[in-house]
């Protein structure tokens, strides 16, 4: 309740209130400044609330976000990405930046997985018949690659990579400029209840939230600083996806562009970030992924993870002491495994729960299907 609170009592974000959460945690900071008498050192967090603090709406919030499925999750929670929301806690703050206090999310992906592999697919909202092709072979692609991608729920281009991605069957999120509960734009409804259905939409404003012009740019940070990478599609002279870029090299993050025919006015701001050398030529799923993972952790073909992946080494000995055909005894695999009778057996037990093997009058085999 007093999270639900503190999302809302200040316009994200709050640079002040979330230093006076860090300070005395949640509660004792939703009381304070309910009371309006917050501890030495911390008088900036009075004028960031002034506006809100008697209208607590906490209960309402949480359950118009029950209502649609979604959850409030805070900085205290383990799915809190953490690691991908440092760099904007050392970023400068003063224009909209600071990493955000708490974060509504529609969907059953966890935050903290969800950006372990992903890239922000960006551009134009007038994304050319070019453009939207494009970012649909690059957000298909990725998501092959097993790859999340992240993007703004916007028209042109964000629209293209969610659908592409909705239809090859991968993970997108979509980051709001408006409350949780809000589809905006309205007539992308129905694509962001398929977004919500595996993967997420997500959103710093409290249900409600009308989007703002600001709210957009303000948003963008966070587009920027959940994806390990972001590509630029089409981009104009000055755009919304030109900020989104800005914030990517403001936070580290390796930033690519797509180049497009030189006649196009959709193309420029790509043209202009790559001859400046802010952004990489990018033109495939290959070149997006040796930008992203220039190490070559993430080779093209990498694909999905598959069913023996985070098995533990005892599980993975076991699993690969089975046969393809046919069935063994448990003697056979701790024999094979190099593992002893009991050790075997509680891989086996862990193994048959997670549906990998199966036991047949007596034998061991991998699971069909």
């Amino acid at each position: 309740m007093a999270w639900a609170y503190l999302a809302r009592v200040a316009e994200p974000p709050c640079a002040a209130v979330i230093a006076l959460v860090d300070a005395i945690g949640p509660v004792d900071a939703a009381s304070a400044i309910r009371r309006r008498s917050v501890p030495d050192g911390f008088g900036a967090v009075l004028p960031a609330t002034a506006a809100r603090h008697d209208a607590d709406c906490a209960t309402a919030d949480l359950d118009a976000a029950a209502a649609v499925g979604a959850r409030l999750v805070t900085r205290s929670d383990a799915e809190w990405p953490a690691w991908s929301l440092l760099a904007l806690s050392q970023a400068d703050t003063a224009a909209r930046g600071g990493a955000p206090l708490a974060l509504w999310v529609r969907g059953p992906a966890r935050l903290d997985e969800l950006v372990t592999d992903s890239v922000a697919l960006i551009g134009s909202r007038a994304a050319s018949p070019y453009g939207a092709h494009v970012t649909g072979l690059l957000a298909a692609g990725l998501a092959g690659e097993g790859f999340t991608v992240i993007s703004g729920g916007a028209f042109g281009v964000d629209g293209a990579a969610h659908k592409a991605v909705v239809r090859s069957g991968g993970v997108t999120a979509a980051v709001m400029a408006c409350g949780i509960d809000r589809d905006y734009p309205a007539a992308h409804s129905a694509l962001l209840g398929e977004i919500a259905r595996t993967g997420a939409v997500i959103s710093e404003y409290p249900p409600g939230t009308t989007a703002a012009r600001h709210r957009f740019l303000t948003r963008n940070r966070l587009v920027a600083s959940l994806s390990g990478g972001t590509v630029v599609v089409e981009a104009g002279r000055r755009s919304g996806a030109a900020n989104t870029a800005a914030w990517a090299r403001k936070l580290g993050r390796p930033l690519g562009a797509v180049p497009g025919p030189v006649t196009s006015a959709t193309s420029v701001g790509c043209h202009r970030m790559i001859a400046d050398g802010l952004a990489v030529l990018v033109s495939d799923v290959a070149s997006v992924v040796a930008l992203v993972r220039p190490d070559g952790g993430g080779d093209v073909g990498r694909g999905r993870t598959k069913p023996t992946d985070g098995l533990s080494e005892d599980e993975l000995r076991v699993h690969d002491a089975i046969p393809a055909r046919g069935g063994v005894t448990i003697e056979e695999i701790a024999f094979a495994a190099g593992l002893e009778i009991g050790a075997a057996r509680t891989a086996l037990a862990r193994l048959e729960v997670g549906g990998l093997v199966e036991n047949v009058a007596g034998q061991w085999r991998l699971a069909s299907g």
